[in-house]
């Protein structure tokens, strides 16, 4: 198979989605490996690493498309990558397309195959390719929080641990998965007041069990969700739905009553948002001021750790990315039922049961 592993042209995107190792067990299967030039740098990879590995490097993008057979990515395709869609194309990436319409939209026109990191899923329930990036965004954004409160930065400036005889910021999160635990992690770390707010009574259980007071958990209503984020210094949104849209769990009102100078960092805005005031932001201009509240809504928060992120990434990718590569599409599909949950769009068709019910017209 002809792999294609193009550069990302997302806003100050740093991942790449195949590591120089990864290159080197796909060639050694006998595929050939497209890797864009400079693909990798700023995750800590030169060119020469790649070709070590034996990849063959591409300068133009364009070509790179139009020669493989299958691209693997970081992030969903730009509107600029759309023209480079086409029938026979298979995508491996993450796509959350219930924040993209016209993306799945360019899908289903061109035919592509697309299968998203982000609803491969196992039989209990856990999403494996994106957890690994859930935990990097969880652990940011709490450091970005902590950053944003600063007075010099627009915040409240104040220090979420406190010190002797002063009190202790407050760090609410909004959903107890992959990305709120580790954001809660970081502020219970920092020595910051920390509460979980979520629905399912395992999870809370769960928290309660392990962090023994360290971290709060309590069950989310509109009653409880209301009390803490007024209380909040810090409000870090972490819902998850699987492959639809995040709901509003935060009303505008509510941020209205919120402190001057609290922060909001949006980890779910990469499938719309939790809060009803976030919208996509990117890393050149990661923030904006609204009810006196700054708000950080980066869809691609991973990419300020790249070493990190990419490692994590690929560890966690590169199986199914071979598997794709050895048995083929369709018969990895057909062979392995966690990575056809990631099977979004087939044959101009959304068929991922969770996305379709949000196309309608493309199911």
């Amino acid at each position: 198979m002809i792999i294609g592993v193009p550069k990302e042209i997302k806003t100050k995107e740093t991942r790449i989605a195949v590591t120089p190792k990864g290159v080197k067990e796909l060639t050694s299967k006998g595929h050939k490996v497209l890797v864009e030039e400079n693909g990798g740098l700023l995750s800590g990879f030169s060119n020469q690493d790649y070709t070590n590995a034996g990849a063959t490097l591409e300068r133009d993008a364009a070509k790179l498309w139009k020669a493989a057979e299958m691209i693997v990515k970081v992030k969903e395709p730009l509107e600029s990558e759309y023209p480079y869609l086409r029938n026979g194309l298979t995508l491996f990436t993450y796509l959350h397309l219930a924040s993209v319409p016209p993306l799945a939209s360019a899908l289903c026109e061109t035919k592509t195959t697309a299968i998203g990191y982000e609803t491969v899923q196992t039989d209990d329930g856990n999403l494996p390719l994106l957890r690994p990036m859930s935990e990097v965004a969880g652990r940011v954004a709490t450091q970005i929080g902590t950053y944003l409160l600063h007075k010099n930065h627009g915040g409240k400036g104040l220090l979420l641990g406190g010190v002797t005889g002063t009190r202790r910021g407050t760090v609410v999160v909004i959903g107890g998965g992959y990305v709120g635990l580790n954001a809660a992690e970081v502020g219970a770390g920092l020595r910051a007041e920390t509460v979980i707010l979520d629905i399912d009574d395992q999870k809370i259980a769960f928290i309660e069990e392990t962090y023994r007071g360290r971290i709060n958990a309590v069950k989310s209503t509109p009653q409880t969700v209301e009390e803490w984020v007024k209380k909040a210094d810090l409000l870090v949104g972490a819902v998850l739905v699987m492959g639809d849209r995040a709901p509003h769990v935060v009303s505008k009102e509510l941020v209205k009553k919120m402190q001057p100078g609290s922060v909001i960092v949006d980890v779910s805005i990469d499938q719309g948002g939790c809060i009803e005031t976030s919208r996509p932001t990117s890393h050149e201009v990661p923030t904006y001021i609204e009810h006196n509240v700054t708000h950080y809504c980066v869809p691609n928060m991973p990419a300020l750790t790249p070493v990190t992120s990419t490692e994590a990434l690929t560890a966690a990718t590169f199986p199914y990315v071979a598997k794709l590569a050895n048995d083929g599409v369709d018969k990895a599909l057909t062979n392995d039922k966690v990575l056809a949950k990631g099977l979004q769009v087939k044959n101009g068709k959304v068929v991922h049961p969770v996305i379709a019910k949000l196309f309608p017209k493309l199911s």
